[in-house]
Order: C-alpha cells, then structure tokens, then sequence
C-alpha cells in the first residue's frame, strides 16, 4: 500500500514566495519596524504632534519676549517721564489747569 502525500496549500504558497520574504529575520524586522512606526508609544503621528507643539511654544516665546521687552520700555520711560505719562494716558490735571481732549474722527 503506498502512502498518498497530502496536498499543503500553505506550504506550496510559501515556496512560491522569494527567499528573502520566507527569511525569519526579514520578517521579525518588518514586524519590528511596522511596530515602531505605527503602534508604539512614540510613533510618527506622535513626533509630528510634539513637534509642531514646541514649534509654537517657542514661537509663543518669542511673542512673550517682545511683549516684555515692550513692557520694559514703556516702564522705563514712565518712570522718566511721569508727569507726562500721567497727563497722556490719564488725563491728569493741576488744580488750576483745564484740560481739553481732542477726539480725531477718521473720514470714511
């Protein structure tokens, strides 16, 4: 009695497959890769988040920075000038002053 090989679709699959694709290391680095890129922790869509949120952390910073330096200067300069810091931006007045203020209407 002779013995009937049976058929292995799986195993005739695999054999039509090149070498490197069978090879065990090319696929544990496939999955390796496929793993960090798109499942782990620190994946792509991550980084790209992260870093476009520093982006503008340090673009905030640097807004942040003018804006004291802006600050710095109109501090120094009121405290030079307060009498006419507080005249301009106040109204302030002497007891025996009249002041006017002068409304400009833009022309449309």
């Amino acid at each position: 009695m002779a013995l009937k090989k049976k058929k292995d679709p799986i195993g005739d699959l695999l054999n039509k497959l090149p070498p490197y694709l069978r090879n065990r290391y090319f696929l544990a680095l496939v999955a390796f890769t496929f793993f960090m890129v798109f499942i782990d922790r620190h994946d792509i869509s991550t980084q790209f988040r992260l870093h476009s949120t520093v982006e503008r952390l340090e673009d905030d910073l640097d807004r942040f920075d003018e804006m004291i330096e802006k600050a710095e200067a109109e501090k120094l300069d009121m405290q030079t000038n307060r009498e006419t810091f507080a005249r301009e931006g106040y109204y302030m007045q002497k007891d025996d002053e009249d002041v006017f203020i002068i409304v400009r209407e833009d022309e449309d």
